[in-house]
Parts: structure tokens; C-alpha cells; sequence
């Protein structure tokens, strides 16, 4: 039983191995010097405007939620289009009923005032 298991221990026992060597290899061959300059956040070659550590607003996160979902459910309509005259009316209804759904959220979360910045 174990012997089929035997090719799967040996793979992560080199793996385990390679990847010890190469952190020791890194440590030992690494500059190690510190300066203010490498401290520093990186923008991009640029010095920073603001400070990294700044909190953004929860309206930012709302929005970029809202996005995830609506994109994630449009993914839904491409297999039903695919397969929309194998589907029939059955389809129809139900992709129907899936669009005044989404509607009916997006008219929510507009009225809500969560798609302002």
C-alpha cells in the first residue's frame, strides 16, 4: 500500500531539499546591508505621496465587492447563451428571472447611494 505512495514522498523529499538549499544558498550569498533608501515603500520609482499605511474608505471596498459580484454573475450568461436554443423557453424564463434579480439588486444598492464616491 505504501509502495504506491513511495514516488509522491520522494518528489516532496526533493522538493523539501531544493528548496532548503536554495534558501541557505540566498542567505549565505545575499548583501545584507540596510539603508533608508531600501526601507522605504516603493511607488513605482517614485518617492511616495502619501503614507502606505493610510486607511481607505469602506465605500472603496463596497465598490470593489459590488464589481466581483455583478462580474461573477455575468460569467453566467455566456453557457447560457451557448446553449439558448437548447434551452428554450424554460431558459428564457429562468435567465429572465436571474436578470430582474441582478436588476432588482443593482436598484437597491444605487438607491442605497453605495455606487458614489
Amino acid at each position: 500500500m505504501l509502495a504506491e505512495y513511495s514516488g509522491v514522498l520522494l518528489l516532496l523529499l526533493v522538493a523539501l531539499i531544493v528548496a532548503g538549499v536554495m534558501l541557505l544558498v540566498q542567505q549565505l550569498l545575499s548583501p545584507s546591508r540596510e539603508f533608508a533608501e531600501k526601507q522605504e515603500p516603493f511607488e513605482c520609482g517614485e518617492s511616495p505621496i502619501v503614507s502606505p499605511h493610510q486607511r481607505f474608505s469602506v465605500k472603496f471596498y463596497l465598490v470593489a465587492i459590488l464589481f466581483i459580484v455583478f462580474d461573477v454573475e455575468a460569467v453566467f450568461f455566456y453557457p447560457w447563451g451557448a446553449l439558448f436554443m437548447d434551452l428554450g423557453w424554460f431558459g428564457l424564463i429562468e435567465m429572465a428571472t436571474f436578470v430582474i434579480v441582478l436588476g432588482v439588486g443593482l436598484a437597491y444598492v444605487w438607491m442605497k447611494g453605495a455606487l458614489e464616491w
